[in-house]
């Protein structure tokens, strides 16, 4: 990938730019699940935790669980989640808000004193488009998207993923960026359109 080509994926609409990876090892818990779906995801996150060469742990000493799934039919569930009300500030205006875009998905990212991810909130409303797609596919795409702090565009117009074969797999160029984001060389967070500059030297270093 050129650099431009990672600034853009960094760069939010308001033309801020934003890089973030994961500060602290992965402590995931997933919400509205059937067994054999939560095996699909967790066998979705050891690739992706696999590949950045980052870490997961039990329990975070701080939160508890740092990354929490949850799969639901209607936004209007979510108020009703004991203590949510308290890890999501505003919930009630956050679910009216999605409601009336009509939207199935939700990410929320919390930092730590460094900029670096320290916990990252994933909401799914099951709805018929999200319904229909292969879990295997659903559980990569979305910890892909919660593994580093994309821009709000990133995947707007060409997803993350690719098909090969019978099987769904990460794009290459985009398995690569994952692996340059989490190279300990690097910051951890990044407010500088040059550190695409840097990625795009580890990537090059890496193949």
């Amino acid at each position: 990938m050129e650099a431009a080509e990672i600034e853009a994926l960094f760069t939010r609409e308001d033309g801020s730019f934003l890089f973030a990876r994961w500060g602290r090892p992965i402590a995931p818990v997933v919400f509205g699940v059937k067994d054999e779906t939560l095996a699909v995801i967790k066998g979705a996150l050891e690739a992706v935790m696999i590949l950045s060469g980052h870490q997961m742990m039990e329990t975070d000493p701080e939160l508890g669980s740092n990354m929490m799934l949850f799969f639901f039919k209607d936004w209007g569930e979510l108020p009703e989640v004991p203590g949510l009300d308290r890890l999501i500030p505003d919930l009630v205006p956050l679910v009216d808000r999605l409601e009336a875009a009509e939207a199935n998905q939700y990410r929320i990212f919390r930092f730590d004193e460094a900029g670096a991810i320290k916990a990252c909130f994933v909401f799914l409303r099951m709805d018929r488009h999200l319904s229909a797609v292969p879990a295997e596919t659903l559980a990569l795409s979305q910890i892909v998207q919660s593994v580093v702090l994309w821009s709000d565009l990133a995947f707007r117009q060409r997803s993350p993923l690719a098909v090969a074969g019978e099987r769904t797999i990460l794009r290459p160029e985009i398995s690569a960026l994952i692996r340059a984001a989490y190279d300990p060389i690097l910051p951890a967070m990044a407010m500088d359109p040059s550190h695409a500059l840097r990625l795009a030297a580890r990537m090059g270093q890496m193949q």
